[in-house]
């Protein structure tokens, strides 16, 4: 006759060693998957670093070597925002430039613009850095040539080239300056919200939106906008000279077609930039000088952005698969 403890043992036993046996294939699944994941992730890092090759490679090559000691039109695109946060950057753009004038090679610098403005203190670096240049070099002319958008910032620094193009239905001008807000003084009051400011000036908080518009912070908001804009005017005449057409409207800020532009003197001509290197310049081999971002901080900034989304995407996908085969 059995013992009835023998045989409980017995079962608590197998029942031990079911347990076991399960851990042991959960732990084998588990380094699997683990070896997949890891696998994927990088099969997709070598993917993202393949994809970048071409782009790196041409850009650890300087212009100078491309340049294989032949005369060129330099070329220099400025696209985009012109704001120091962005590749249309004062130092990013004035690094071109000082590159193309110092090359031999170099027989004219050509700026191509399709931007919708932004900051008159980078525009004002670039121009300087513009005049700068043309005076050390004066051998050496700027041309710019206008895309689709030439417009406030944008033209403040194509004025500080020797001549001018665009196509005839570019959009360029926009000579004026403008700084927008709101105000939520009446939305605030209306929430029952208590505004608590704390400032030690008198006009600290002058752009504050929450606080009501001064007449005396509004007039002396304009005087600092319109001293700003003449220092614009004075670029655009400094750099168009006789050219200009003026009227009263010139400078109102408002922006004209390519081919309005040549009549009114804000442009030389109608071309695109094969054709002023071709036509104008006389030289068409054509040789960029244009900053490009370090392929480093760009394949990171890449990484930082689609690898979480591309690789989480993937993961979650292939999560989905294991629980429906489970």
């Amino acid at each position: 006759m059995s013992n009835p403890s023998d045989s409980t043992a017995t079962e608590n036993n197998q029942l031990i060693e079911k347990i076991l046996l399960r851990s042991g294939d959960e732990q084998k699944k588990a380094r699997r998957w683990s070896v997949f994941f890891k696998s994927l992730t990088f099969l997709y890092l070598f993917f993202i670093l393949f994809s970048f090759l071409p782009q790196m490679k041409g850009l650890l090559s300087s212009p100078s070597k491309f340049a294989d000691h032949e005369q060129h039109t330099a070329l220099i695109h400025i696209n985009g925002v012109i704001a120091h946060d962005q590749t249309a950057n004062a130092n990013a753009v004035s690094g071109s430039l000082r590159k193309a004038f110092e090359d031999e090679n170099t027989k004219a610098v050509l700026l191509s613009i399709n931007s919708p403005g932004g900051s008159p203190v980078q525009a004002g670096y670039i121009y300087d850095e513009i005049n700068r240049l043309q005076t050390k070099h004066p051998a050496i002319k700027v041309y710019a040539v206008i895309a689709d958008l030439g417009a406030s910032a944008a033209y403040y620094i194509a004025s500080a080239a020797d001549e001018i193009y665009a196509d005839k239905a570019s959009l360029v001008g926009s000579i004026g300056v403008t700084a927008a807000g709101f105000g939520f003084v009446e939305t605030i009051d209306k929430l029952g919200i208590e505004r608590r400011n704390f400032t030690s000036g008198k006009h600290k908080s002058f752009l504050d939106p929450f606080q009501p518009l001064k007449q005396d912070e509004k007039i002396f908001w304009e005087d600092v906008m319109n001293v700003v804009h003449q220092q614009f005017i004075t670029a655009v005449e400094n750099g168009r000279g006789s050219r200009l057409n003026k009227s009263n409207e010139l400078y109102s800020g408002l922006i004209w077609t390519g081919e309005q532009a040549k009549t009114i003197g804000l442009i030389d001509g109608l071309g695109s930039p094969g054709y002023v290197a071709r036509e104008i310049i006389k030289e068409e081999k054509i040789i960029s000088f244009t900053a490009i971002p370090s392929p480093l901080k760009s394949f990171t900034k890449l990484l930082g952005t689609s690898i979480g989304t591309g690789i989480s995407s993937s993961i979650l996908s292939i999560q989905k698969e294991v629980m429906k085969l489970q």
